[in-house]
């Protein structure tokens, strides 16, 4: 039997001109929202194979297409909506986070964004 890997994507805004901080605060929300929609199997996978996530950056016009592309393929997303108590306006998009789930899931939605320098 084949054990499969799973991880995790946190896909930031690096576009709104976040501090680091601030882009670390809306990685959290990501992780945290994305995993309470995963599965309670997928849960377990992907603790036990040591909660691998990687963090990608992206430009505001793609960010919802992801998020979209996630739903399509059932893979558990959620995008994080800014408060606008600091840094950003009140309602804007500023991250995603998606699965976990089996990594070939997570990289056929983010397998080509660029990791975050």
């Amino acid at each position: 039997m084949t054990v499969s890997q799973h991880k995790q994507a946190i896909v930031l805004r690096t576009d709104l001109g976040m501090s680091t901080g601030k882009l670390i605060s809306q990685a959290c929300h990501a992780s945290l929202k994305a995993y309470k929609k995963s599965s309670s199997e997928d849960q377990s996978e992907w603790e036990s194979g040591g909660q691998k996530k990687v963090v990608l950056e992206i430009g505001d016009e793609y960010l919802e297409d992801r998020f979209r592309r996630a739903q399509r393929n059932d893979v558990p997303a959620a995008m994080v909506k800014d408060a606008g108590l600091t840094e950003v306006e009140p309602g804007r998009q500023t991250a995603l986070g998606v699965g976990p789930a089996e990594e070939s899931k997570i990289d056929s939605i983010t397998g080509d964004l660029k990791l975050l320098d």
